[in-house]
């Protein structure tokens, strides 16, 4: 069993001082609250902007987020820019309540052109971790958004899939018909969920807050359902996370074992 805990809040651009002592004010609180786990928005320590900050020292910001960690005895999630030669990646990090770095993983799925201009994607799939008798992987944004990202880390064995997020509000953008119009709040409320659903795994996914932001954070269920969900305000979302409700809801949903992979490459 393992108490989840989910930030959302707002993140001043290049306020890294200012940011990552809401970390760790939303860390201690957590911590008291019982939570064994805190994850963080995309990019949070230096506010997301990605031409902006693109330069920022992330393996300071990593250093404190071990720190804050190590502190409040509490394991943590943190995003973070990390220079490889001459490539910048956005990176996702693990550090557990001792703050050690468990795993790293660099963003795959760039989103738009100012992530694209700025960042490297990734090549590698998420490491799975073993923590408090889950198995982790980690993703960045719009990793979530494609169905191959979750279905691989599910089919290696992940139960529990944590993503630091930054979803801009859109409003809606489309046709003239309200109904067709595409609208980013349906990431949050749908995608995720569905995710969760069809791989049988536990979602954390946290988004920076408005203005600018969707907020809608949540933690859902291998059942596609909200174990806990945010508005478009600052919030620390909090639910219980048990490996044995995969297992359970692996074998009412058996996507996993029924699906035809004969047939797809």
């Amino acid at each position: 069993m393992l108490r989840m805990a989910v930030l959302q809040a707002v993140a001043g651009i290049n306020a890294v001082t200012e940011n990552l002592e809401k970390i760790a004010m939303f860390a201690q609180r957590a911590a008291r609250e019982g939570a064994d786990l805190l994850v963080t928005p995309e990019l949070f320590a230096t506010g997301y902007a990605p031409a902006l900050v693109k330069h920022s020292d992330g393996e300071a910001i990593r250093a404190e987020l071990a720190r804050i960690a190590r502190q409040h005895g509490i394991a943590l999630v943190g995003s973070s820019v990390e220079a490889a030669g001459s490539d910048l990646h956005i990176c996702a990090s693990l550090f557990d309540d001792r703050g050690s770095e468990l795993t790293r993983y660099r963003k795959a799925h760039l989103f738009g052109p100012d992530e694209k201009a700025a960042f490297a994607p990734g090549d590698e799939l998420p490491e799975l971790v073993p923590f408090r008798g889950l198995t982790l992987a980690l993703g960045l944004c719009y990793d979530i958004e494609f169905p191959e990202y979750a279905r691989s880390a599910a089919v290696r064995g992940a139960d529990l899939l944590c993503i630091p997020t930054a979803v801009p509000t859109t409003g809606d953008v489309g046709g003239a018909t309200p109904r067709l119009c595409y609208n980013a709040e349906r990431i949050s409320t749908m995608m995720v969920p569905v995710r969760a659903l069809e791989n049988g795994v536990y979602i954390a996914y946290a988004n920076h807050t408005a203005p600018g932001f969707t907020g809608l954070s949540c933690i859902a269920s291998p059942y596609g359902t909200f174990l806990d969900a945010a508005g478009d305000g600052e919030e620390l979302l909090i639910a219980e996370i048990d490996e044995a409700e995969v297992r359970r809801a692996r074998k009412i949903n058996t996507y996993l074992d029924c699906v035809r992979t004969d047939l797809y490459a």
